[in-house]
């Protein structure tokens, strides 16, 4: 769109007698960028916070300008008519600053569910409508760029960032995230897709070398990247701050041009994770268009370059294209009036509902779920307490958050008043005893959360002779900066431990029944405690509207239909990356992720896990390992109950070309209205690994006897493996068997398919280990 205030100043200039600098949008790209000064070109390529300050903001690049509490903004350049590009996160919904001097209007945004719950729904219909949600929000709040939806694998259960994140298949990542983004950007609004790539861990995060073979690379930590860019063209996409077989991901012209842009044709704007990498001529030259938050050393040291000719401005020139693609694109370039009105309300009700399709039904043991009966006592300190969403960049600033006891109230269940008081008091003095620090920015990112007590058995015993039911919520939380601990967090405390025997042993011995709920971002140990209670609903962090969400699951208002997107093991070290994963650095320090040039001649001997990590699980990640090995699990990738049944029937396979389509029918032969996902794994002739998940379904929500056709497609191409040797994609010819199941380890039907001509696709040859890797085998 070409605006008026730019054709106005061109035709004030041509009648005043004077050459017009070019206008964007009027005049071509080729010529505003040949009538930019050298240091106007640096100037777009660097952020413009550098205008506010040197130095970290504890609000991770908060900008005050524009739209209070975004990310940042791009540089301006008033005099070609190139306004700035406002950037905000994240990924559970928009995060800016909901109150603003001078007015006393509030500006919430819509906490949706953490990531981990939405790919628990392997819906991708319901995630593309959170997309246009959180889009709208995006838009009518004045910003230009979502810096979301973050993609990194669930390589370990441990990672602190792992809610923010889908899952430890790369398919599932991929499609959900592809979803996310065609949401959000049919509102005319972009997204940067993040942290490109093999962003596993927080510890050290910002000097962190990930070691690791070129097939576990591209099959597992691009493959979910590599699909979302094909099938959603991202505006943007963010690097990560670690390095990859020794290079940063932000000056990896192999990950970012040869990779990125060459293979997968990617044609938007690359910029930094705020304060990534090292060096900016670097940087510029690999293909990260744009340095966030932005810098003046990082300015001087881009134009230095330059005019000594270590850095061509033919790269310059490259990445200045890219970043005024992206400026045209954006609504503040179009003129667009936001309203600051989003429609809070409707989104509530979204998340609300969106909350109960990725809810995992764990346990159900006699069907005491749904509760029929709504006198109930509910214990533990998450139930009063509950949490909405995880910390720091993927954090929001909701109006409101639905508690479980609030949600339980308002579906009619009663409340043991004894039990209540008794938390309600304990929770007050806790409070009071963790207030933060006022002086201490980083405060918001590290909340105490009230400590979990025992109740005396007295109180146990008169609940469970005033209760029908206990509920006890079990609570996680974690964030940004730092990742996550064995004891007191995957593992339950002994507090916790004790918590559920003692509430078992006196509900059960009055013959009443006991129910779990998961209120967690990632993977918690369950097996030397599930077989206690009689039912567990992990319920994840399900946003705002959590409790009602819970609520409406636990009266039956709507059915289970989450399915697990990680396996949860037995134990912590069953795990193969569990020896290659900080779980037991120190805590770090509030800016250690941050990207350090070593000093001069410094020299120190690099910590394994810390300064480098050696990925020797390999493609053993996930259920990719447990299947393969034959390894239990305590729940395997991809189970979920639901309250109805399902029988799966007529499963057919027809070639057409080069694509093989499937077909079953599901139907539901339960007593209640539910929704089903269908999984199709692949085996493929031999395969170091058993099977691997090539493609997914969720049924509509089937009334008792009613059926729906399913319909899959895989390709032969879908079927390859990553051929080292020959840097390239191989199908092998032979027989591949097509397992369709409810779960990774509930196959309901097995077809079989031939290949007759191996298919090869050859690919760059780059980023290569340059140590010796001993990867793990069968």
């Amino acid at each position: 769109m070409k605006r008026t205030l730019a054709i106005l100043l061109a035709m004030g200039a041509a009648t005043s007698g004077f050459a017009a600098d070019p206008q964007l949008g009027v005049a071509s790209i080729d010529d505003v960028i040949k009538a930019m000064t050298v240091e106007e070109k640096v100037d777009l390529l660097v952020g413009a916070e550098r205008r506010v300050g040197e130095g970290f903001s504890a609000e991770v690049g908060k900008s005050m300008s524009l739209v209070p509490g975004a990310a940042g903004t791009t540089q301006p350049i008033p005099r070609l008519g190139i306004p700035p590009v406002v950037l905000a996160d994240g990924p559970a919904g928009l995060r800016i600053s909901p109150i603003r001097e001078g007015t006393d209007e509030t500006f919430y945004c819509t906490a949706f569910p953490v990531a981990t719950l939405l790919a628990s729904s392997w819906n991708t219909e319901l995630i593309e409508n959170i997309g246009k949600a959180i889009g709208a929000e995006v838009l009518d709040y004045g910003v230009d760029v979502l810096l979301a939806p973050a993609l990194n694998l669930h390589r370990n259960p441990l990672c602190g960032r792992n809610f923010e994140y889908y899952s430890e298949d790369p398919l599932l990542v991929g499609k959900i995230t592809a979803a996310m983004v065609r949401g959000v950007q049919s509102k005319g609004v972009g997204t940067s897709i993040k942290h490109f790539a093999a962003n596993s861990q927080e510890t050290s995060r910002g000097a962190n070398d990930v070691r690791i073979t070129q097939r576990a690379l591209r099959e597992l930590y691009l493959k979910g990247f590599e699909i979302a860019v094909r099938e959603s063209q991202p505006w943007t996409v963010m690097t990560s701050y670690n390095k990859i077989n020794g290079v940063y991901t932000s000056e990896s012209r192999e990950l970012l041009t040869d990779i990125l842009r060459d293979e997968w044709g990617f044609a938007g704007t690359v910029m930094t994770d705020w304060n990534g990498g090292v060096d900016p001529p670097l940087q510029i030259h690999a293909g990260n268009d744009l340095l966030m938050p932005g810098a003046l050393a990082q300015r001087d040291a881009i134009l230095e370059a330059v005019r000594i000719g270590q850095l061509s401005e033919k790269d310059v020139d490259t990445d200045v294209r890219r970043i005024l693609e992206l400026v045209l694109k954006s609504p503040r370039f179009r003129g667009y009036k936001f309203s600051n009105r989003p429609d809070l309300k409707a989104h509530a009700e979204l998340t609300r509902a969106s909350a109960t399709e990725g809810m995992v039904l764990l346990k159900n043991s006699g069907n005491v779920l749904p509760l029929t009966n709504k006198n109930i006592a509910v214990f533990g300190i998450t139930s009063y307490d509950f949490i909405a969403g995880g910390t720091g960049s993927g954090d929001v600033n909701e109006a409101y958050t639905i508690s479980l006891g609030e949600g339980l109230t308002g579906a009619g269940f009663v409340n043991n008043r004894g039990v209540q008081e008794l938390y309600d008091s304990h929770i007050a003095a806790e409070n009071e005893r963790n207030k933060p620090d006022p002086n201490n920015p980083w405060a918001r990112f590290f909340r105490i959360r009230p400590s979990e007590f025992l109740p005396e058995p007295a109180v146990l015993e008169k609940a469970a002779a005033e209760a029908s039911v206990a509920l006890l919520t079990i609570g996680r939380n974690s964030g940004e900066f730092a990742d996550r601990k064995l004891p007191n967090d995957f593992e339950l405390s002994e507090v916790e431990q004790q918590l559920i025997a003692n509430i078992c042993k006196a509900f059960h011995a009055a013959g009443k029944k006991v129910v779990v709920i998961l209120n967690i971002g990632g993977v918690i140990e369950t097996a030397s405690w599930k077989e206690q209670p009689d039912a567990i609903l992990l319920a994840w962090q399900p946003g705002q509207e959590g409790g009602n969400s819970v609520a409406d699951i636990l009266s039956g208002k709507a059915s289970p239909s989450g399915k697990l997107p990680m396996t949860f093991p037995i134990s912590y070290m069953d795990i193969p990356s569990s020896s290659n994963f900080p779980f037991d650095a120190p805590p770090p320090g509030p800016t250690s992720f941050m990207s350090v040039k070593p000093a001069s001649g410094e020299e120190k001997e690099p910590v394994r896990n810390v300064d480098y990590t050696l990925y020797e699980e390999d493609v053993y990640v996930g259920y990719r390992y447990f299947d393969a090995f034959g390894k239990a699990t305590s729940y395997p990738f991809g189970y979920g109950l639901s309250y109805a049944t399902f029988e799966y029937a007529q499963p057919k396979v027809q070639q057409s070309g080069n694509d093989y389509l499937v077909s079953l029918t599901v139907k539901n032969t339960g007593k209640t209205a539910a929704k089903e996902v269908v999984q199709l794994y692949v085996s493929a002739p031999n395969a170091r690994l058993s099977k691997e998940l090539k493609a997914f379904a969720k049924t509509k929500a089937l009334q008792p006897g009613e059926s729906e056709n399913i319909a899959l497609k895989v390709s032969v191409a879908d079927l390859a493996s990553f051929d080292e040797a020959a840097s390239a994609w191989v199908a092998v010819a032979g027989e591949y068997k097509l397992l369709l199941g409810a779960s990774s380890t509930d196959i309901k039907n097995t077809l079989r398919i031939n290949v007759a001509q191996q298919l090869q696709t050859k690919v760059h040859n780059v980023l290569k280990p340059h140590t010796e890797i001993k990867i793990l085998k069968k």
